[in-house]
């Protein structure tokens, strides 16, 4: 189960928007999200919101499994200790094997290296299952948000390293 990680370029920014509305459009479905509804949520992303991420300078990269395009990961320096970790997309008939523990591994290391001490995340509050995970890997809930522009709860989780 080798995957690699790769730094994302411009030329790869509409390929990696992809793979994020595959990964996302899943989640859309199964809580009624629509473009009208959540127009910021990665199911509808583009490579021009990414082509915005890359000249924030916010840490991208791209996952491979042999040469096949499976994932995706961005990481955004908050402050000297804190991390944003954002659209984090595995592809769904690549789900449930590991995969998305290896790119949390990386992550954390990357984030470590760079002296960070905690990364952050925000998630649909009732995607249990999502939530459940992210637990399970050592985040905790550090509180919930509603946005009147949003059909659901924000969930924000951090991990201590």
């Amino acid at each position: 189960m080798s995957i690699i990680f790769a730094n994302v370029t411009p030329a790869m920014l509409d390929d990696c928007a992809k793979v994020i509305r595959e990964s996302f459009i899943t989640v859309a479905n199964d809580f009624n999200l629509t473009r009208e509804n959540a127009p910021t949520n990665p199911a509808f992303i583009e490579g021009d919101t990414l082509n915005k991420m890359y000249e924030k300078n916010i840490s991208m990269f791209t996952v491979y499994k042999s040469d096949v395009q499976i994932g995706f990961v961005a990481i955004e320096k908050a402050d000297d200790t804190l991390y944003y970790m954002e659209k984090l997309a595995i592809l769904p008939e690549y789900r449930h094997k590991g995969y998305g523990i290896k790119v949390m591994d990386f992550v954390m290391r990357f984030v470590k290296s760079r002296g960070g001490k905690r990364v952050s995340i925000g998630i649909i509050n009732e995607n249990t299952v999502l939530k459940n995970w992210y637990i399970s890997y050592g985040f905790r809930e550090t509180g919930t948000k509603t946005y009147p522009h949003l059909p659901f709860t924000v969930c924000f989780m951090e991990k201590e390293l």
